[in-house]
């Protein structure tokens, strides 16, 4: 049977459970020393900056997920797309069919959207999820490899 759970839009007075999610979904995936996010940083980016949106996986009016996404573009589609910073469902609140509703949740706001695609990174290690992402049908970009300036380097490029 198809699972239907709520989803609603965050808002500024959900910063403290969105940071609560980011750190759960950080010790999940043993880089909790890697959060340096704070409410205040939080509300400003995503609530006055307007630079991600967060929807919650709701059960019976509590959370138990959550997802932040933001628009990307694409020049050769030559429209925007939504790229899924992340999703994280607690664990014992797994296995119920939350993970795809939401990911079902966030195609329907990219059509809606004219989004041309929605995409995603996952950790190499994390088989699960990369066996559930390909069983609806999502496609890994193996021809592609991810890079990032951060912190001090990002700083030296920038001089």
């Amino acid at each position: 049977m198809p699972v239907y759970p709520e989803f609603r839009y965050a808002n500024r007075d959900d910063t403290a459970k969105i940071l609560f999610f980011i750190r759960e979904l950080a010790a999940y995936e043993h880089m909790e020393n890697e959060v340096v996010a704070t409410e205040e940083l939080l509300s400003e980016w995503i609530f006055d900056r307007k630079k991600a949106e967060v929807i919650f996986v709701m059960e019976n009016g509590s959370e138990v997920g959550f997802a932040l996404f933001f628009h990307n573009f694409s020049t050769f589609l030559g429209r925007a797309g939504l790229y899924l910073e992340d999703l994280f469902v607690l664990p014992q609140y797994r296995g119920k069919g939350y993970g795809k509703a939401t990911l079902k949740h966030l195609a329907r706001i990219a059509i809606e959207r004219g989004c041309g695609r929605l995409e995603w990174c996952c950790l190499d290690w994390n088989q699960p999820s990369i066996d559930f992402y390909l069983s609806l049908g999502a496609r890994q970009m193996d021809d592609w490899t991810t890079y990032r300036l951060a912190g001090d380097t990002l700083k030296k490029m920038a001089e």
